[in-house]
């Protein structure tokens, strides 16, 4: 069970934007702003997320299982947001925003992979 801080602001971040896509998928024929503000807050915690793990490694704090996987999957991680954004804008449909709510659930499970990584847990 992961019980870090960090995983459990990502986790609820996450959740906040599924939850403004799909609303906005199921209210809005165009991209919401609500749910390009919420995948530009999965970004930031990303942002966060990579400065923070960088600290912590550099600190001594080393990482349980392999670091090129983990920040392979940071690195990965932060290009996510940013393609669904640039979809919702150029592709101005409701879908949009279904590939909005894409990214919440994608980041979620890197970042539970990532939480696997850096602290040595086995694969559930």
């Amino acid at each position: 069970m992961i019980v870090d801080g960090f995983f459990i602001a990502g986790a609820v971040i996450c959740a906040l934007s599924v939850i403004a896509s799909v609303v906005a998928t199921i209210l809005r024929d165009y991209p919401d702003d609500y749910a390009i503000i919420s995948v530009a807050a999965v970004e930031l915690f990303l942002v966060v997320y990579g400065f923070a793990a960088a600290i912590r490694q550099g600190g001594g704090e080393a990482i349980s299982g392999e670091p090129w996987e983990f920040w392979g999957y940071v690195a990965t991680a932060l290009f996510v947001p940013v393609v669904a954004f640039w979809w919702a804008v150029t592709d101005k449909t409701r879908w949009s925003n279904a590939v909005l709510a894409a990214v919440g659930l994608t980041v979620f499970v890197m970042l539970y992979r990532m939480e696997q990584i850096w602290d040595g847990a086995p694969l559930a």
